[in-house]
């Protein structure tokens, strides 16, 4: 079986974290399980994603791209990740996103957040109504083309923090 931790090197892509002794280690680190789903092999804007995440202190486990459900769950459990991050280029988000909430669950992973962003579908559809669309499939987070890792760290941040006051 494959190990996913973050620090090493994977067969598809790298794990990041911040190096350096200016770490703040009084708040727990937030383990995060990114990659590409699906088919879809465009990787800059997770990359970028994951760069920015390492930066702000986070544990990133990077699969990089063709990521299936499976190996995002798996990944999650191996990690004892806090969230899964997916993006999607493709446009074929809709048919590969289902049913993952419920994977996570079956895997003992009802917690785990689940986030979506990119171009998520083929055609025209308000931006309300795919987000919608997505956050009817048990995903926490979704974010269109372009938003800033800012953004996305932000939300983590809040959403980790909303978790483990309860």
């Amino acid at each position: 079986m494959q190990r996913f931790r973050a620090g090493t090197v994977r067969r598809r892509g790298q794990s990041y974290e911040k190096r350096g002794s200016m770490t703040d280690t009084s708040k727990p680190k937030i383990t995060v399980v990114t990659g590409v789903i699906g088919e879809d092999v465009h990787v800059v804007g997770i990359r970028i994603l994951e760069y920015a995440l390492g930066e702000a202190g986070f544990k990133v486990v990077a699969l990089g791209s063709q990521v299936s459900q499976k190996e995002f769950v798996e990944a999650a459990i191996e990690a004892n990740g806090d969230a899964i991050l997916i993006s999607s280029l493709s446009g074929h988000a809709e048919t590969l996103v289902p049913g993952l909430r419920e994977k996570c669950i079956e895997a003992g992973l009802k917690d785990v957040l689940l986030y979506l962003g990119g171009y998520l579908l083929v055609g025209e559809m308000a931006w309300e109504s795919a987000e919608k669309k997505f956050r009817e499939m048990g995903i926490d987070r979704v974010y269109p083309p372009g938003t800033s890792p800012r953004k996305a760290i932000a939300d983590l941040e809040a959403d980790i923090s909303s978790r483990r006051r309860q």
